[in-house]
């Protein structure tokens, strides 16, 4: 009776210790919302272009909700005309397309090519036409 005991105790304890740790999946839709964005620097072809990007843009803060609701908050330097305002969100193409419902940008449009999303940087590019120069590879990255 006692040597049951023990076999049936050691199974026990070897069958507990097999239980794998559930694995926890994080979702570039849990990496985007996890808290706001501001922008952090752009290039193009390899070349800073930060200097390029309107002051009243560099400090805005881009909030986008797991839901697929955002909102752009200008913070301290407004546009005119503003970007301020709510916005929806959404990955697509098996999410390598970020698509915003309003353009971030001026000469840029509502789809961006993710280039990377972790947990403290958000890098995008897509084709902006910045005047005078013709159309043009743009990489942004935001930080939190």
């Amino acid at each position: 009776m006692q040597r049951q005991f023990i076999l049936l105790l050691i199974i026990s304890f070897l069958f507990a210790s097999c239980q794998k740790t559930p694995t926890v999946v994080v979702t570039n839709t849990d990496r985007i919302s996890a808290s706001s964005w501001k922008f952090d620097h752009a290039t193009s072809g390899g070349v800073d272009v930060t200097s390029s990007v309107p002051a009243c843009l560099k400090d805005n803060v881009y909030v986008f909700n797991a839901n697929g609701t955002g909102s752009v908050d200008e913070s301290l330097s407004i546009c005119s005309p503003s970007t301020a305002g709510a916005m929806t969100w959404n990955f697509q193409t098996n999410e390598t397309i970020l698509h915003i419902s309003a353009a971030l940008f001026p000469g840029g449009a509502n789809d961006f090519t993710l280039v990377s999303l972790n947990t403290t940087n958000l890098v995008v590019s897509q084709v902006m036409t910045i005047p005078p120069n013709p159309p043009t590879t743009v990489e942004v990255t935001f930080k939190h």
